[in-house]
């Protein structure tokens, strides 16, 4: 159990920061990435057998886009600098595989059930990101909060 659990965040730690350092983040997010794709994966494992992969794949990028969201305000940077490593411990990369091995095999069944579930992951992921992407960017800035509490205690006050 112990290693199925250190695997599970170390792999999509490194896995997040290599993906970090392809797409040229600066150094100082790297610990931030690994983070966000880290806490991804662990959702995902959390979710999948109690739902179905595509409704973990949602809850994860969900997840993910969220903490990003999160820190770009907070680092001020782009939003791209931490979705784009982080989601990619969620890519249906195996369900891709199995699909074209199973094309070449000549399985077809087993090829267009693969590429269904690949396909199902696939927009589980995107619904997650449109989600969370939907959010106006005031909802993750601190200021915005506490104005909030500001007005309502005025509000209250009269």
């Amino acid at each position: 159990m112990l290693d199925w659990f250190v695997v599970n965040l170390v792999c999509p730690c490194l896995g997040t920061v290599a993906f970090a350092v392809l797409f040229h983040v600066p150094n100082r997010f790297y610990v931030s990435c690994a983070a966000i794709g880290t806490w991804g994966w662990l959702i995902y494992c959390a979710l999948l057998k109690p739902t179905s992969p595509a409704i973990a794949s949602f809850a994860a990028s969900l997840t993910v886009v969220l903490i990003s969201r999160i820190l770009t305000v907070r680092m001020k940077c782009p939003i791209t600098m931490f979705v784009i490593p982080g989601i990619f411990p969620l890519i249906p990369g195996a369900s891709v595989y199995y699909m074209a091995y199973d094309l070449v095999i000549s399985e077809t069944r087993e090829a267009g059930q693969s590429g269904f579930l690949a396909v199902k992951i696939a927009f589980g992921i995107v619904f997650g990101i449109v989600s969370a992407v939907s959010i106006p960017r005031e909802v993750f800035s601190g200021d915005y909060w506490r104005a909030r509490r500001r007005k309502k205690n005025k509000d209250d006050w009269y």
